[in-house]
C-alpha cells in the first residue's frame, strides 16, 4: 500500500534526553495583587499540618471589586511553586480522608479558610441563613473554592460604600459583604444600599455558583476536584511563564518524562489517493461494518471565533447552528451519515440506523438549541432512541498572569467548555459506552461539526473499515497540512523506557504546542508532518477503558491555551478582553494511552503493527473547517489553497449534490454521463435516484425530492422513521438542454456559503412522495416550475410548439420501487450500477 516515507532515522530527528530523577526548577515568577482584587496567596510549611498565610495590600488604599483589566508586576508575597506545593499538600490530606465531615475539618484548618472561620462571625450568618439551605457538601465546595485561592469569586462590594481594611483578610471582607446583603433582605437597609430587592437574585447566583463548583468537583475528581483543577492550572501556567528556552513537554506527555529518550517522527500513512484499489477495499469494509459502528459528534464547543449571531434575537450561537448551504452544520452531518446508510441499503437490502452520541454544553444554550433542532426535525426520521445527548461541564477561565479565575459579576466566574478531550471520561460517566453496547456497536467514527467535507468519497468509510477489519484501537484521518492553518499535526512517538523497552505509537501535537517541540512556522519539520483533522475511528472498549480511569489518563492532552483572549461582559455591561485560558483536554490525545511496547528499538516501519493508524487523502477530501469569522480586510482562506481565487472571481459555478447520490465518487459518476455545465450555472440535486445522460446546463436547475432516500412512516408510538429505498422520488434526464438566466451574479445580496442567492430565472422540479420526473430529447428554456404530485410521473418531451408536458399515474406494481431503479453490484472491490426498468 502507498505510504509517505517514514523518517524514523531522518537526519532532522527530534531527540530529547531527559535527566532523571527530576527536572530543574524554573525561575520563580511573582505577582503583585492588583489594588482592585482581594485575592491573596499564602505559603505553608510542609512539615506542619497547620500553616500560616500572609496578605499584603498598599496601606491606605480603599479597595473595591473591579472586573477591568489590571496591570501585574512581580511581588514577593506570591510564588507559584509555593502555591502548587501548598495545594498538593492539601489535596493529599483530602484524598486520604473518606468522609465528608473529615474533609470539612481539614479545609477549616487550612490557612486561607481558617482565617475566615476564626475572625469572621458573619460567615455563619451567611451560611445558616434560612434562604440558603446549604448542606455539608455545598459548604465543602465553598471551602474548596477559598482554599484554592479563588475567594474573589464570592466578593461583591459594588453595592456597599464602606472602606475595606487592607490589613484584614480579603476572605473576611468577602463574607462580611455577603452577610450585610442578607441582613438587608428584610428591607430594613433597603434605602441605604437597595439590595433588599435583589434577594432572589443573590440566592440564585450563589446556587448557580454552587452548581458550577459541584460540576468541577465531580467531573475532575480524577485529578482532585476543584483543588486538583487549580493545581493543574498552576502547573501549566508555571511552564508557560518559564524564562527557560529549553523544550517544555506538554502535560499530556508528562508520563513520558519517566523515559530516557523521547523522539517524534513524521509517521508512515495509508495514502488513499495513491492506492485506489486498497482505498476501495477499505471503503467496502466500512460499508459492511456499518451495523457495528456508532457516530460521535463533539459539539460542546462555544465556537467564539466563528462569531455566529442569531439575526432575529442577537444572541450568540454555537457552531452547530451555522446555516451552511441552506441548513445547519448538524443537519449536514446527519445527511452524510444517512447517505452511508442508504448506500448500505442499496448494497445489502437491509435497513441500518446508526446510533449517534452528541456531546453538548450549556455554552450559548448549546444543549438547548441542539435538542430543539432535533425535536423540530423529528430526530431526522431516525427515532429518539437512536440519539444520546450528553452535556459537558463548563470550567472557569483563568488569567494568564496569575491563574486566578476571571469573574464577570459576583458569584459568577467566566466559564467555557473544557475542550473536546473531556468526551471520553464524560462518555463513561454518562453511560454512553454502555448505550452503544446496547445497540451492539463495536467502534465509532468521531467527527467535528465544523468540518463539512470529512465524509467526501472514501475517507470516512475507509477509516472505519480499516479500524474494524484490523481490530485497531484508534485511527486518524489526515492530509497535507496547510501552512498557517490553526490545526495540529500527527506524529510518530518513539521512546525508550527506563526498563530498556521501547514504546511506539501515533499521536497528535496541537498547533498551540508547536513551540514546546521546536516546531515553528516555516521550520522544515512542520511540512513533514500530516495535519490532524479531528476525524477519528475509535474502538469503544478501548476508549471506555481510558475514560473509566481514576487518574489523569481519562483527561488526555491537558493544555492551558493562553494564545486566545477571553472575552466577557461584566455586570455593568462593559466588554472585556483578557489574556487568559482554561484547562482544556484534546480528544485525539487519547492515542497517548495506546502505545505499543517492543523489547528493542525498531529500525524499520513499525506502523503496520501498531494499535493506531493514519489514513491520508487529498486535503479537499478530508478537511475544510468553518472555525472563524473572516474579517473584511483578511483575504486569506487558509483551509484550502485555491480558496483565495474566490476573492477575485467568485465561484465559477455552484454544484450542490445530495451525498446519497454517492457518497462514493465511483457510485456518483455512474449516475452522470455526458453533457456540460456552463460557467456561471447552478445545479442543485436533492435526489438520490437520478439518471443523467447528455444534459447541457446553462443557467439554474434545481431538483428537490421530498422522499430523497425513502419514505418516512409513523411507528406505533407515532414516531417518524425513515425507511430507506421505499417510495423514493426519481429524476431521469436524457438528451436535455436547460437554458435560462440563472443566478444574478451581480446581486450584492448573494451569500454563497449560505447558498442564499438571487436568481433571474431557474428550472425548478419538486417531487412529492414517490413522484417521478422524466425529460427526454427536449430543450427547457426560461423560467419553469414543475411540481409533481405523489404517485405520479411527469413526462416532458419536445412538441410542435416547444415542450409537451404529460402527467400520468404510476402503476400499482411500481408504487414502492418506482418505474426504474439503480441496482448496486459488487465486482472485485468496486461497486457497479445497473439501471433496472420495471
Amino acid at each position: 500500500m502507498a505510504r509517505i516515507t517514514s523518517i524514523l532515522h531522518h537526519h532532522h530527528r527530534h531527540d530529547f534526553f531527559l535527566l532523571p530523577p527530576s527536572l530543574p526548577l524554573i525561575k520563580p515568577v511573582h505577582f503583585k495583587a492588583p489594588f482592585s482584587s482581594f485575592s491573596s496567596f499564602s505559603s505553608i510549611s510542609l512539615s506542619s499540618s497547620s500553616s500560616s498565610s500572609s496578605c499584603s495590600f498598599s496601606n491606605g488604599v480603599t479597595t473595591r471589586v473591579s472586573t477591568a483589566e489590571v496591570d501585574y508586576a512581580p511581588a514577593p508575597d506570591f510564588d507559584i511553586h509555593e502555591e502548587i506545593a501548598r495545594l498538593r499538600y492539601l489535596q493529599s490530606k483530602l484524598s486520604n480522608s473518606n468522609h465528608l465531615k473529615e474533609k470539612l475539618r481539614i479545609l477549616k484548618r487550612e490557612s486561607r479558610v481558617k482565617k475566615f472561620f476564626d475572625k469572621n462571625a458573619g460567615f455563619s450568618r451567611v451560611l445558616l441563613h434560612s434562604s440558603m439551605y446549604l448542606d455539608d457538601y455545598e459548604l465543602f465546595l465553598l471551602n474548596c473554592l477559598v482554599a484554592a485561592g479563588q475567594e474573589h469569586v464570592l466578593i461583591d462590594n459594588s453595592q456597599f460604600d464602606f472602606v475595606i481594611d487592607s490589613e484584614k483578610s480579603s476572605l473576611r471582607n468577602a463574607f462580611y459583604s455577603l452577610a450585610v446583603m442578607i441582613e438587608n433582605w428584610d428591607g430594613i437597609g433597603e434605602k441605604r444600599n437597595g439590595f433588599g430587592k435583589n434577594r432572589d437574585g443573590v440566592v440564585k447566583s450563589l446556587k448557580k455558583l454552587l452548581g458550577t463548583l459541584r460540576d468541577i468537583e465531580r467531573f475532575y475528581d480524577c485529578i482532585g476536584g476543584i483543588i486538583g483543577y487549580q493545581i493543574k492550572v498552576f502547573e501549566l501556567l508555571s511552564s508557560s511563564l518559564s524564562e527557560s528556552h529549553n523544550t517544555q513537554w506538554p502535560m499530556h506527555l508528562e508520563e513520558s518524562l519517566k523515559c530516557q529518550i523521547l523522539d517524534i517522527h513524521a509517521p508512515s500513512v495509508l495514502n488513499l489517493s495513491e492506492n485506489m484499489d486498497y482505498a476501495s477495499q477499505a471503503a467496502l469494509w466500512g460499508i459492511e461494518g456499518l451495523p457495528e459502528l456508532g457516530e460521535i459528534y463533539p459539539l460542546g464547543g462555544s465556537g467564539d471565533r466563528l462569531g455566529l449571531i442569531d439575526p432575529n434575537t442577537g444572541e450568540c450561537l454555537p457552531a452547530a447552528m451555522l446555516p451552511y448551504c441552506g441548513r445547519t452544520l448538524l443537519e449536514g452531518l446527519i445527511r452524510d451519515l444517512q447517505a452511508r446508510e442508504y448506500l448500505y441499503y442499496k448494497m445489502y437490502g437491509k435497513q441500518c440506523i446508526t446510533p449517534v452520541a452528541i456531546m453538548t454544553s450549556s455554552a450559548k444554550r448549546n444543549h438547548e438549541r441542539i435538542t430543539t433542532l432535533c425535536e423540530a426535525l423529528r430526530w431526522f426520521g431516525r427515532g429518539r432512541s437512536n440519539f444520546k445527548l450528553f452535556e459537558q461541564p463548563l470550567v472557569p477561565a483563568v488569567s494568564a498572569e496569575d491563574g486566578q479565575w476571571l469573574v464577570s459579576k459576583p458569584f459568577t466566574p467566566v466559564c467555557k467548555p473544557g475542550g473536546h478531550g473531556v468526551i471520553w471520561k464524560l462518555a463513561h460517566d454518562k453511560g454512553v459506552f454502555q448505550w452503544f453496547y446496547g445497540h451492539r456497536r463495536k467502534g465509532a467514527t468521531v467527527r467535528q461539526v465544523s468540518n463539512v467535507v470529512a465524509a467526501t468519497d472514501v475517507t470516512l468509510l475507509s477509516l472505519a473499515g480499516i479500524g474494524l477489519r484490523n481490530n485497531k484501537k484508534l485511527g486518524f484521518a489526515s492530509c497535507k497540512r496547510k501552512s498557517g492553518a490553526t490545526e495540529g499535526i500527527n506524529v510518530l512517538i518513539e521512546k525508550k523506557n527506563i526498563d530498556g523497552n521501547w514504546d511506539y505509537g501515533l499521536s497528535c501535537i496541537e498547533y498551540t504546542e508547536f513551540d514546546k517541540f521546536g516546531i515553528t512556522y516555516g521550520h522544515f519539520s512542520q511540512a513533514e508532518f500530516p495535519a490532524n483533522t479531528n476525524i477519528m475511528y475509535i474502538d469503544l472498549a478501548s476508549a471506555e477503558k481510558i475514560g473509566s480511569c481514576d487518574n489523569a489518563s481519562c483527561l488526555p492532552g491537558m493544555v492551558l491555551n493562553l494564545k486566545k483572549s477571553i472575552a466577557y461582559i461584566d455586570h455593568l455591561g462593559i466588554q472585556h478582553s483578557v489574556s487568559g485560558g482554561r484547562l482544556e483536554c484534546t480528544m485525539q490525545n487519547i492515542a497517548d494511552n495506546f502505545l505499543n511496547t517492543y523489547s528493542s528499538r525498531q529500525y524499520n516501519v513499525v506502523e503496520d503493527t501498531l494499535d493506531t493508524y493514519i489514513v491520508y487523502n487529498k486535503r479537499e477530501r478530508v478537511t475544510s473547517s468553518a472555525k472563524r469569522k473572516r474579517t473584511l480586510a483578511n483575504k486569506s482562506l487558509r483551509q484550502i489553497e485555491d480558496n483565495e481565487k474566490y476573492f477575485h472571481s467568485g465561484p465559477p459555478f455552484i454544484i450542490l449534490l445530495h451525498p446519497a447520490l454517492g457518497p462514493l465518487w465511483e457510485v456518483t459518476r455512474q449516475k452522470f454521463y455526458g453533457g456540460s455545465i456552463s460557467k456561471g450555472s447552478e445545479l442543485q440535486l436533492e435526489v438520490a435516484e437520478l439518471f443523467w445522460r447528455n444534459v447541457e446546463l446553462e443557467g439554474s436547475m434545481i431538483v428537490l425530492a421530498k422522499n430523497i432516500m425513502g419514505e418516512t412512516r409513523l411507528t406505533e408510538n407515532n414516531e417518524p422513521i425513515l425507511h430507506y429505498g421505499h417510495r423514493c422520488g426519481r429524476c431521469k434526464l436524457q438528451n436535455v438542454k436547460v437554458l435560462n438566466k440563472g443566478i444574478d451574479w451581480n446581486s450584492a445580496e448573494n451569500c454563497y456559503w449560505k447558498h442564499d442567492v438571487q436568481r433571474l430565472e431557474a428550472v425548478k422540479i419538486i417531487l412529492h412522495g414517490n413522484a417521478e420526473f422524466e425529460a427526454t430529447d427536449v430543450v427547457i428554456q426560461g423560467n419553469h416550475l414543475f411540481e409533481v404530485p405523489d404517485g405520479h410521473k411527469l413526462l416532458v418531451t419536445a412538441g410542435n410548439s416547444g415542450m409537451l408536458v404529460k402527467l400520468i399515474a404510476i402503476e400499482g406494481n411500481m408504487i414502492d420501487t418506482g418505474s426504474w431503479f439503480w441496482k448496486y453490484k459488487l465486482k472485485d472491490t468496486h461497486i457497479h450500477l445497473e439501471k433496472v426498468e420495471i
